[in-house]
């Protein structure tokens, strides 16, 4: 049984601390928080052992009725592996100062660079690669979104060249500091850097990205334009999504026509923090017409990418060779279809 620790227990953090208890080849060995808040004293209520990283902190978290089982540096002593989940650029920061120093393997976040990792992940494009690495980034939940769907679809018919705008929520759920509340703000920068982190997945596939943000926090949503290779339907593609890992078409006739319908499905099939780890594609969109095939697709992005953790820590850790026995291993864990 491999121990893991959780650095940073926020959005990302707290879900994959809960995956991999879910999971019977790891398990956590405790969880870090800088602030005593409502998600530290939680975890401590839920038995993870919490490690904080300022530690002149810890009469605060004292003062707050939290129990403290020692500092950061003192959790990492005692792990296989650390699932860096600090806000973008701290977790570099943490690879080169305390990581590397102490011979600790390390996964990182979407909103860390890929180049300083090295390796970027995602569990049915490129499990293999990340066999017995040291560090790796598990690449943000919309690249996670466009890999899932593009990976079947090259498979299927190649791809010759990709286009699609994300159109991005504004703010997670919980987050009161972030806009637009009334607006449409696009992201000037084009390409996004979705097309560029897709390329780090599949390699040499021609992608470009642009993103606009709106006054929504459920998901995000993509509308996705693919010129095929190869000549093949609409229900090849279908059919391919419904075989694929992680995709799950829908119907839009079925009252699943909005982001916010699917994160009603999700509730009701009773998942922890009403979480959609799947990539829904709805059904009526999918289409290929004179060899392009157009398609749109939802992201849940506080979750889609936690069974990405949870299978990059069994590559690196080397629990499992095989990518696809790791993807159905964790799925079945979690309950995802």
């Amino acid at each position: 049984m491999k121990g893991i620790g959780i650095n940073g227990y926020g959005t990302i953090g707290k879900r994959v601390a809960d995956a991999v208890t879910a999971q019977d080849d790891m398990k956590i060995v405790g969880i870090t928080k800088r602030t005593p808040d409502f998600e530290a004293k939680t975890a401590v209520e839920k038995g993870y052992d919490l490690y904080i990283s300022v530690p002149e902190r810890e009469e605060q978290f004292e003062e707050a009725g939290i129990k403290v089982s020692g500092t950061a540096d003192e959790l990492f002593e005692k792990l296989d592996l650390v699932v860096d989940c600090t806000p973008g650029g701290v977790g570099i920061d943490n690879m080169e100062n305390i990581y590397k120093k102490i011979g600790l393997k390390a996964i990182f976040e979407g909103g860390e660079d890929h180049d300083p990792v090295g390796t970027s992940f995602n569990a049915e494009a490129n499990y293999e690669e990340s066999l017995g690495k040291d560090y790796v980034r598990v690449v943000s939940c919309n690249t996670t979104g466009l890999c899932r769907t593009l990976k079947p679809v090259n498979d299927l018919a190649g791809v010759k060249k990709v286009r699609a705008v994300m159109v991005r929520r504004a703010a997670d759920p919980n987050d009161a500091k972030k806009g637009p509340i009334n607006a449409i703000k696009p992201v000037t920068t084009v390409p996004s850097h979705h097309g560029p982190d897709v390329q780090t997945i599949i390699k040499g596939m021609d992608v470009m990205t642009m993103a606009l943000a709106v006054p929504t926090t459920l998901m995000h949503t993509h509308n996705i334009m693919v010129e095929l290779e190869d000549t093949v339907t609409t229900d090849d593609v279908l059919d391919a999504f419904e075989k694929a890992h992680r995709v799950l078409p829908v119907d839009a006739g079925l009252k699943l026509g909005s982001t916010a319908e699917l994160m009603e499905y999700a509730k009701d099939l009773g998942r922890s923090r009403g979480d959609f780890y799947e990539i829904p594609v709805w059904k009526e969109s999918v289409n290929v017409v004179d060899g392009e095939l157009f398609y749109m697709q939802a992201v849940h992005q506080e979750s889609d990418v936690v069974p990405e953790n949870v299978d990059a820590i069994r590559a690196m850790l080397e629990l499992e060779e095989d990518g696809e026995k790791s993807i159905l291993k964790t799925n079945k864990a979690m309950g995802i279809i």
